[in-house]
């Protein structure tokens, strides 16, 4: 008796979370799966979907929501201070509008931009500019790792703090970890540092699948650090798997770090429900006159915004479009678009890292080749160590830096930031980059795929299927 009452317990379970996926599920074949799934095994897959099938993190909507009633001035008074430096192109103008209006911010002028590559120039530049810091240092990582690497980070923090310098840290803890005695030590030394903590409120119990991906330092509310690397001894090249670690960081002056600071001050609120005090008078970089976009994405956002920003960069290109990203698994309609772009003669290319850190991610890979390589798209893989910058190189003056991937997690499910530029000294910089990392590469041929054994294709085509959840 009990047996059956737990089987018809948990098959109504099964249905009624099959009516929940069937109306929240982005797309018809992924309702298909969990409601087929829901029904037919719910044991495991009730609790599967409550844990990894969610595509909206509601209770951060509805935060967001209360703060932009609750800041209504502040925000209004932001949106003029920024005005003067807002960024007029004739030429572009609508595309400059589409822009604006999915990142929800403007594109700013008189920023000063600096190209970091590697771990050595981005951590220098970094705790140079936590040493110079007068009134608060914000700090936000998906990876904090408790090495040499997380202590230097530590001891600056705690440096500045008892100067009297406000000092933040926010973390994501499926990143990061078990951070409990690092976090003792910053506290004990008046550093803030908070979890981002997904799973904060009854709703959200048991949900693991959003995270906090975000990476970026911020200095009085003038000076910001956005990009690929996170805190730990692997993005120095100490790893002895990987070795070498190849990344990229920006370092930006001028109107758009306030832009970057309220993304950091949301995520904050989100994580501690307080509001510190900062600066928001945008400060003109001396002498500098990029062109600027913050653009944040997240599971929070009414549209899927960084999937519509890297369709809009593919299908912008009319010469050149360089991809640089360590997870490459998209999906159907960004195969289409490069594959449209490749056929209007424009300059494709794909670098991805040679040295897996996810199998999955790595076979998935393959996949992509029969679809690409026979409309001219070429494809790098980087083999000297481990390539995890995420870069996107547009014509001749556009490019885009950050911390989003090219796969399903970043474009759907975890808060991320992009830098887009307009500006075409950064974009030769980024050029000079790019080739240098192609020179350390090899171009994939589509024999690797088409060639290989029946058991590695099999493979390959399992991986893709799993591509979603990667």
């Amino acid at each position: 008796m009990v047996w059956t009452l737990l089987i018809a317990v948990c098959q109504l379970a099964g249905f009624l979370t099959s009516l929940r996926a069937i109306m929240d599920t982005r797309t018809p074949q992924g309702a298909i799966a969990w409601v087929f799934a829901l029904n037919i095994f719910p044991y495991l897959s009730v609790p599967a979907y409550w844990v990894f099938g969610q595509s909206k993190f509601d209770g951060y909507v509805s935060l967001r929501r209360e703060e932009i009633v609750r800041h209504k001035e502040e925000a209004i008074a932001l949106a003029a201070a920024l005005e003067p430096y807002h960024l007029r192109i004739e030429a572009r103008h609508d595309e400059t509008l589409l822009l604006e209006s999915l990142a929800k911010m403007p594109f700013t002028t008189n920023n000063r931009v600096e190209l970091l590559i590697d771990g050595e120039a981005t951590f220098e530049a970094i705790f140079a500019a936590i040493a110079g810091a007068k009134e608060y240092v914000l700090v936000q990582f998906y990876i904090i790792h408790e090495d040499d690497l997380g202590r230097r980070l530590r001891d600056a923090l705690l440096a500045k703090a008892r100067e009297g310098v406000r000092c933040y840290v926010l973390f994501d803890e499926v990143g990061s970890g078990n951070l409990s005695r690092f976090k003792s030590e910053l506290d004990a030394g008046g550093v803030a540092m908070r979890p981002f903590d997904t799973t904060k409120g009854w709703t959200n119990r048991f949900q693991i699948n959003f995270r906090n991906h975000r990476k970026i330092v911020l200095i009085d509310g003038s000076l910001a650090f956005v990009g690929g690397h996170n805190v730990g001894d692997e993005y120095l090249g100490k790893n002895p798997k990987f070795g070498h670690w190849r990344d990229t960081h920006v370092e930006v002056e001028g109107p758009v770090v306030q832009c970057i600071q309220v993304s950091w001050l949301e995520d904050w609120q989100w994580a501690t429900v307080e509001t510190p005090a900062l600066n928001w008078k945008p400060q003109r970089a001396p002498e500098a006159n990029s062109a600027a976009l913050c653009l944040t994405s997240g599971p929070a956002d009414d549209l899927e915004t960084a999937t519509l920003f890297f369709l809009f960069a593919i299908n912008s290109a009319r010469e050149r479009l360089w991809i640089a990203s360590p997870y490459f698994v998209p999906d159907e309609q960004f195969i289409s678009a490069l594959q449209l772009a490749a056929l209007r003669g424009v300059d494709v290319r794909i670098l991805i890292p040679d040295k897996p850190d996810n199998i999955l991610v790595w076979l998935s890979s393959f996949s992509y080749l029969q679809q690409t390589i026979p409309v001219g798209i070429r494809w790098y893989r980087y083999r000297n160590g481990f390539m995890h910058q995420k870069v996107v190189l547009v014509d001749q003056d556009y490019c885009a830096i950050g911390t989003a991937n090219f796969d399903n997690r970043s474009f759907r499910l975890n808060f991320e930031m992009t830098m887009g530029f307009a500006d075409q000294v950064l974009a030769r910089k980024v050029e000079a980059m790019l080739e240098a990392d192609f020179v350390e590469s090899r171009q994939v041929q589509l024999e690797e795929y088409t060639e290989a054994s029946w058991w590695f294709r099999l493979r390959v085509r399992f991986a893709r299927l799993l591509a979603p959840v990667q």
